[in-house]
């Protein structure tokens, strides 16, 4: 079998489960299918979308540099907007076993581990695959720590690939189900311990007032 060297990507929405469970499998499904479609045009010459697994999506894409700024294409551009969800990725870089348009490795499980610590909007690289794309134009790396990730033999040391310059949080999140929410168009409002949430449906703002403790930001 086929060993090739290129950089894993995933990609998922986070919170889903939040998500899912405020608006319904329904609208769940419609949001991942529209996931996939806007990733799926975007890709880089070369890159592939391996496969899906669940919300989430997996790419293989042969040059670090694009999968970096893929990454904060998917992150911080396709999904943008009120009613939009949290995006979050992951990436490494490294050797890979390919069967029938698969791959298989610790590189690939590595990726997978980097995305799971990632926060929405967050791009999280390793630290040996960001100096493989060291001088992105209009990108800068901020360390995130040498975290133990599970599963994984050795600590690895991971960075934030951040637009230079940027500006995050321009959009309130729903604290319910974490969709971004414009408060001009916000469904409701609530004031809890001198802080305002805004909610994407009337529902969400019924599920925040019920147990305000459970979705409140810690001070």
């Amino acid at each position: 079998m086929p060993t090739v060297e290129t950089t894993f990507v995933f990609a998922d929405i986070a919170g889903f489960t939040a998500l899912t469970e405020a608006h319904g499998d329904e609208q769940a499904a419609a949001l991942v299918s529209d996931f996939c479609r806007a990733v799926a045009a975007e890709l880089p010459a070369g890159a592939t979308q391996v496969k899906t697994i669940g919300d989430a999506l997996m790419l293989a894409v042969p040059e670090p540099a694009d999968a970096v700024l893929l990454g904060l294409r998917i992150s911080h551009e396709l999904m943008l907007g009120h009613g939009a969800p949290a995006v979050r990725v992951g990436l490494h870089h490294g050797p890979a076993v390919e069967q029938d348009g698969d791959y298989f490795g610790a590189s690939v499980n590595l990726a997978a581990r980097v995305a799971a610590e990632a926060g929405g909007g967050e791009v999280l690289v390793t630290g040996t695959t960001a100096a493989k794309a060291p001088e992105l134009e209009g990108v800068v790396y901020e360390p995130r720590g040498r975290r133990e990730l599970r599963n994984v033999r050795e600590p690895v040391d991971l960075f934030a690939a951040v637009r230079a310059g940027q500006t995050q949080g321009a959009l309130q999140r729903d604290p319910v189900c974490r969709m971004a929410v414009d408060p001009e168009r916000a469904a409701g409002r609530l004031v809890y311990e001198d802080t305002a949430y805004f909610f994407c449906t009337l529902e969400c703002a019924a599920q925040f007032a019920q147990r305000p403790e459970r979705f409140a930001r810690p001070a």
